[in-house]
């Protein structure tokens, strides 16, 4: 540690957002450009370099969190950038989109404000980049053996380019038609800017990794062909099964998935469309999910102009500090927190529920009809309030004005087609509906691994990260008898389940 008294005297600060009038007139990113990296050395200096750095554990990365804070802070961004990308394909992507359980974690977290390590972090990355210390890391001899991968999020991407870096010969198939998976359509461009992603793909192609989009792996290759083309295949799919929401009026057209509705206004950012087909300008949307991906719909309907916004989350408000008793340090807290996207609401005022948060959130509220005019559009939703043990409140029920409704309610693994890519291959399904496997992450198929979402079911972009990476030491090994492949530490030294 530069300064052993650092965390006496330098309080937590965090990258300043822009103001919220100028940032919903676009889809940049919210933080004021420029603005961290003047902030982030004394930052890094209030890390105290404990004896037992639990910000390790809690990163499901093992990233080496208290040795780049004091490169950060003594101004070396050369070696900062090598210890942070000797854990973490994309730094960039988790510095940005992850809900930092390090910082959870944080030793001085106990008794102050936990150092800003979800700052230094993408400030590492972005320095990185501009400084070119990231250049293209081409194996330097060939194995002879490919893999293919696919699906093209974080986990794909991170297992693509560990097995690339190996020797292997790297395909990975994508059914959209960019690569990037959540991080490219479902991810809200103001969280994160699209060329983040175009870099970091650039790299991998630069390195040998080969890119095949638009292909529906057992629909356009049938897995048969897959595997004969292949000496392994990891399955990095995602999970993309939503969960629906079965209470009457479901039925009424004006009701989408969030996933439905996110990728239309990620394309709209990339040139494709002029306007969503499913824009919320002008239009009172109700958001039913209190999560992320409520979250993203949220600020997203902000920026097309909605006439009013109404998130609900079928939880209770949680409290504003760490309840010790239910959630120690150094365990990951249920706590009141507000996002870019509930600041700008709050700000301009978008709820029409007169007992909703002023960020648009309506806490302990359940769904139990939808309501719609003669053309058969909804335009109501009934909602009662619940109890900690979701159990209707009496004389609670009453209705939004409601003609966009939203589901967040999340995802149950990946999506199952019959005579799909699960049937053609014949993997074991878990109880989960996600995609069973070993330790090894290797599924009863030999030669057929599982990583990601797709096993793990839906998680973080931190876990996606870290599953790609373990994924790969582990193919590496079955296809070699060894690896020198990094795999993540903590989580990892115990026993993986389907």
């Amino acid at each position: 540690m530069a300064d052993p008294k650092g965390f006496l005297t330098t309080p937590r600060q965090e990258w300043p957002r822009r103001p919220v009038g100028e940032r919903v007139k676009d889809w940049d990113e919210v933080y004021v450009p420029g603005a961290l990296l003047p902030i982030v050395e004394p930052q890094a200096d209030r890390c105290m370099d404990c004896g037992v750095p639990f910000c390790h554990d809690a990163c499901p990365l093992g990233n080496l969190i208290p040795d780049w804070n004091d490169l950060v802070s003594r101004a070396d961004w050369r070696a900062a950038a090598d210890r942070l990308h000797a854990t973490n394909n994309f730094p960039e992507f988790t510095g940005r989109l992850c809900p930092a359980p390090c910082e959870a974690g944080c030793v001085l977290a106990i008794n102050q404000p936990a150092v800003t390590i979800k700052n230094v972090e993408v400030a590492i990355a972005d320095r990185s980049w501009e400084d070119g210390l990231n250049p293209p890391r081409p194996p330097h001899r060939h194995s002879g053996r490919t893999v293919a991968v696919v699906g093209s999020g974080p986990a794909g991407l991170a297992a693509a380019q560990q097995l690339t870096r190996a020797g292997h010969t790297v395909v990975v198939y994508e059914r959209d038609d960019r690569a990037g998976g959540l991080l490219r359509y479902g991810i809200p461009a103001f969280k994160m800017e699209k060329h983040h992603v175009e870099r970091r793909l650039a790299q991998l192609r630069d390195e040998g990794t080969v890119f095949r989009t638009s292909v529906t792996i057992g629909q356009d290759i049938g897995a048969a062909e897959l595997r004969a083309r292949h000496d392994a295949v990891v399955l990095a799919t995602g999970a993309t099964a939503w969960r629906d929401l079965d209470v009457p009026g479901r039925e009424l057209s004006g009701i989408h998935q969030a996933m439905e509705y996110l990728p239309l206004a990620n394309r709209v950012c990339e040139g494709d469309l002029d306007a969503s087909p499913l824009s919320a300008a002008g239009r009172h949307v109700v958001i039913v999910g209190g999560g992320d991906t409520g979250a993203d719909c949220l600020g997203t309907a902000i920026r097309e102009g909605a006439a009013s916004v109404t998130q609900l989350d079928i939880y209770g408000r949680p409290g504003d500090a760490r309840d010790e008793l239910a959630e120690p340090w150094p365990t990951y807290p249920k706590v009141y927190r507000l996002s870019p996207a509930h600041e700008e609401a709050g700000e301009l005022r978008t709820a029409p529920a007169a007992d909703a948060d002023a960020d648009a959130r309506l806490f302990a509220a359940s769904t139990l009809r939808f309501t719609g005019d003669a053309a058969g559009r909804v335009s109501a939703l009934h909602l009662t309030e619940v109890d900690a043990d979701r159990r209707p409140r009496p004389g609670t029920a009453r209705e939004l004005p409601a003609d966009l409704v939203l589901l967040a309610l999340g995802f149950t693994g990946p999506e199952r087609t019959a005579g799909g890519l699960v049937d053609q291959l014949g993997l074991d399904v878990g109880d989960r509906g996600t995609l069973a496997r070993g330790a090894d992450f290797a599924t009863n198929v030999p030669g057929v691994f599982a990583t990601g979402d797709a096993a793990r079911g839906q998680s973080l972009v931190v876990w996606a990260i870290a599953e790609g990476r373990a994924t790969a030491a582990a193919v590496d090994r079955w296809l070699t008898g060894t690896t020198q492949l990094a795999a993540p530490i903590g989580p990892y030294d115990r026993p993986m389940t389907a």
